[in-house]
């Protein structure tokens, strides 16, 4: 993924890369999950995924490789298949990158009371102010966070939005998918 630009943390590099995965497969696309693992320990312990991966060489890549899951069932809620998840000890992190509806902050006192999880997502959908958003978001066992945010209005590269605390409760979700 060579468009990535060069981020000084190896989580923050990580989380570009993906987004950068995602955009290249255009939006309107399912959640998708991957698997953090430390590249040089990758190398020595599956040095054919290595290379099938194009990591063979040493000082081409560090840091982190994102490792894609099996699609996550559509018909089930993500946070419900989140708490079905369980890491071996290889891999050190994990990210998902999903789409979603946003309100700008102008827009929450006008939101109705008393709906259904269903009919606020279709007035969020029908809201003119509203604005698609793909979230990358990968924590590491260690508690370390970041997120991408992409706007599909300011789909560019240069109009990523990245920083640990963007998606709190995604990063949460994804943190517990480490515990016992």
């Amino acid at each position: 993924m060579s468009n990535t630009p060069m981020a000084a943390n190896p989580l923050t590099r990580a989380v570009l890369e993906i987004d950068e995965y995602a955009s290249g497969l255009g939006w309107d696309q399912p959640a998708r999950l991957f698997a953090l693992v430390d590249t040089a320990r990758l190398r020595v312990q599956e040095p054919s995924l290595a290379a099938q991966l194009g990591l063979e060489d040493e000082s081409a890549t560090a840091g982190l490789t994102p490792i894609e899951q099996e699609e996550i069932p559509a018909d089930r809620p993500l946070d419900d298949f989140l708490g079905t998840i369980a890491w071996p000890d290889a891999v050190v992190g994990c990210a998902l990158t999903v789409e979603r509806l946003m309100l700008p902050p102008s827009a929450e006192g006008g939101v109705p009371e008393g709906l259904s999880e269903k009919k606020l997502a279709q007035w969020v959908a029908e809201h003119p102010d509203r604005q698609e958003v793909r979230m990358t978001v990968a924590v590491l066992r260690d508690g370390g966070r970041e997120s991408a945010l992409r706007l599909r209005e300011k789909d560019s590269p240069t109009e990523v939005l990245t920083g640990p605390d963007l998606v709190p409760g995604l990063a949460e979700a994804l943190f517990a998918t480490f515990e016992d």
